[in-house]
């Protein structure tokens, strides 16, 4: 167990350490990375509701004349087109196409009922991976000069949570004013959940339905309580960080750090279609016309493999004993009853069905590639 004497604590820190939550440092916050069984959490997650405390990302608010041309201007992915409401996964890069992040920017229209009291918002919001947080704000505000352009960090201000599972929406539907049913995915809206003003978005991480709920910290307790006794009342529980890895490598969804980073372009991270080139020009632009064209780098793929034992990040691939790749996360997988893995392989390797090897330590175990989506809800 991590001491949290250092560490930043969200506001549902008290109700963590009061309910069993083993507290580890994650990107510099005291994290809950289980309850008790990872297995649990995770089946709990993907058939019935799991509950996540997600306070430790980064929530960022632009205003400003000049808020929607300067985040275009950011962001592999469109944003002049955005609607009130709409939400959109992008990436923003350096000038060598790498990743300084992968965020969500959302376009948001906000009353009082969500700033308490600071007044209506038009504008955008952003969020960011914990570890990223201080990095992209610096990042947006050496590109700030000259532009009517306000950023507020509200981060701590605020706290996040999800609620994610085939039961989501129904637990969540009696306890807010906006009819989610209607809520498509990648929407959001202003609400009242079971009273408490706040933004809640129908996004996740998790592969399954579900919403992620902005509220200020101030009333994050109260909230937490009353979606946590629905959840139980529903078969769910609250879900730590581990099995949170576990249900989005499942998924196929790259976390930062691991299948991104500065040295990783969007194209060979199979996430082009977060990638607007036609038409507008933005921070790496060029850097990703090129990669489009490589044939030659590695791509992100998925590995299962037979047996118990899960690779782990740095394993190399490799194919008639040549060392093609490297794993960037493993797990054995719940759903699947077996060991997957995403990883980086040269292109000549990365064919469904190519048969590799994973080193572990000196042993080499069978692998099959695969495409790194290995659930999919519904099928």
């Amino acid at each position: 167990m991590s001491s949290s004497e250092n560490l930043a604590k969200t506001p549902l820190y008290d109700w963590h350490a009061a309910h069993g939550g083993r507290m580890v440092d994650y990107a510099g916050w005291a994290m809950p990375v289980q309850y008790g069984s990872i297995v649990g959490e995770h089946h709990a997650t993907r058939n019935a509701v799991g509950l996540f405390d997600i306070s430790h990302m980064g929530r960022l608010l632009f205003s400003g004349a000049d808020a929607e041309a300067f985040l275009d201007s950011l962001s592999t992915r469109k944003v002049t087109d955005l609607k009130p409401g709409q939400i959109r996964y992008s990436l923003i890069c350096n000038e060598r196409g790498g990743v300084l992040d992968d965020v969500l920017i959302y376009r948001i229209e906000l009353e009082d009922g969500v700033r308490s009291g600071s007044g209506r918002l038009s504008g955008f919001g952003m969020v960011v991976n914990a570890s990223n947080r201080l990095k992209i704000v610096d990042w947006i505000n050496s590109h700030l000069v000259g532009q009517d352009v306000q950023v507020e960090d509200i981060s701590t201000e605020y706290a996040m949570i999800a609620l994610q599972g085939p039961k989501a929406i129904e637990l969540l539907e009696p306890l807010t004013h906006h009819p989610l049913t209607s809520l498509r995915y990648y929407t959001g809206a202003e609400t009242k959940v079971d009273g408490c003003g706040c933004y809640l978005s129908r996004t996740g991480y998790t592969g399954e339905d579900g919403c992620e709920i902005v509220v200020h910290a101030d009333l994050a307790a109260q909230l937490w309580e009353s979606l946590h006794a629905k959840a139980a009342e529903a078969d769910g529980m609250a879900v730590g960080l581990a099995a949170r890895n576990t249900l989005r490598l499942e998924a196929g969804m790259p976390l930062y750090g691991h299948e991104l980073s500065e040295d990783i372009n969007p194209i060979q991270a199979g996430l082009g279609f977060a990638v607007t080139l036609k038409d507008r020009q933005f921070i790496g632009r060029d850097a990703l016309v090129a990669a489009t064209q490589d044939k030659g780098q590695r791509v992100r793929v998925g590995l299962q493999l037979d047996g118990r034992r899960a690779p782990r990040e740095g394993y190399p691939v490799l194919q008639e004993n040549e060392v093609v790749g490297e794993v960037t996360s493993g797990t054995f997988s719940p759903t699947l009853d077996r060991p997957i893995a995403m990883a980086y392989v040269k292109p000549t390797a990365a064919a469904p069905g190519e048969p590799v090897a994973v080193d572990f330590r000196g042993s080499q175990l069978p692998a099959t590639i695969a495409p790194p989506v290995f659930y999919e809800r519904g099928k």
